[in-house]
């Protein structure tokens, strides 16, 4: 099967096999936690890093299939980064879906709540209280993805989740849910860990994939802690550790090692026999 790099990705995006996406809502009704939440969404286009949307109020995820004489029957979840105040939608969200379609893989972006942005810049918070919204939208993503998996052409037990930034943060708390059957197929955590409070790392997790940068500013003190913490609990991550890209490289070419951080991500999914 053809493998992009980043040299072709700029192509693969164009030339996607559908740049249109099934969006739904995943919650029935009011997100719970958000029934008095009044700050009004919007969306700003071609700012530098894309797409980006503020204030999500109502989360959705928008499914971008393969080809059906390509699919794999492999799922995929993405959650952009953004801080849990903004929703890098483009960089770690729409451009992962599509080259993720190139592999045969249906992709699923998920746009999950954030808080309302006040001000310029990211405001002080505490992490784990800004991100359970995102991490309750994320558990209920997987949901609506199996539900879904035959309308889609999914293997309901073969989705795993991608985030980024913030969505790592989401990405760890859908992975480390105490019943072992909610849990993804696999994880991967791109500069993206618990920002928090280090939670409790139960044993016999699916497969992890880690992939950061040594010169970002944000993650690297936290993307160890949540390696060392995998491995204390018998966990043993695939990790890649780029000597340069910064925070936030997803799918931009910077002519830094970085750069194919998705074929690593490709080759490790055949390792575990989710893509073939």
């Amino acid at each position: 099967m053809f493998r992009p790099t980043a040299l072709t990705i700029g192509a693969l995006l164009i030339c996607s096999v559908s740049t249109r996406a099934q969006t739904i809502n995943i919650w029935p009704g009011i997100a719970p936690g958000s029934e008095h939440w009044t700050q009004k969404e919007v969306t700003y286009e071609n700012t530098p890093v894309g797409t980006v949307v503020q204030n999500v109020v109502t989360p959705t995820i928008a499914a971008y299939l393969p080809d059906r004489k390509n699919a794999t029957g492999l799922g995929v979840i993405i959650a952009p980064g953004g801080g849990f105040v903004a929703l890098a939608m483009s960089r770690g969200g729409v451009d992962v879906a599509h080259w993720l379609q190139q592999q045969g893989v249906a992709a699923f972006v998920l746009k999950y709540r954030t808080l309302e942005k006040r001000g310029d810049g990211i405001p002080s918070m505490d992490q784990d209280t800004a991100g359970r919204y995102a991490i309750a939208d994320g558990i209920q993503a997987l949901k609506v993805v199996r539900r879904h998996a035959d309308e889609w052409g999914v293997d309901p037990n073969h989705i795993g989740i991608i985030g980024f930034s913030a969505g790592g943060m989401l990405a760890s708390g859908v992975l480390l849910q105490a019943d072992p059957a909610s849990r993804p197929r696999f994880a991967a955590f791109i500069y993206g860990a618990p920002f928090g409070v280090m939670p409790r790392i139960p044993r016999g997790l699916p497969p992890v994939f880690m992939a950061w940068a040594r010169d970002d500013g944000i993650a690297r003190a936290f993307m160890p802690r949540f390696y060392d913490a995998l491995v204390a609990a018998g966990t043993q991550p695939e990790s890649h550790i780029f000597p340069s890209g910064g925070h936030g490289f997803g799918m931009q070419a910077q002519g830094k090692a970085s750069d194919n951080w998705f074929d690593d991500f490709a080759n490790w999914m055949r390792v575990i026999r989710v893509l073939r």
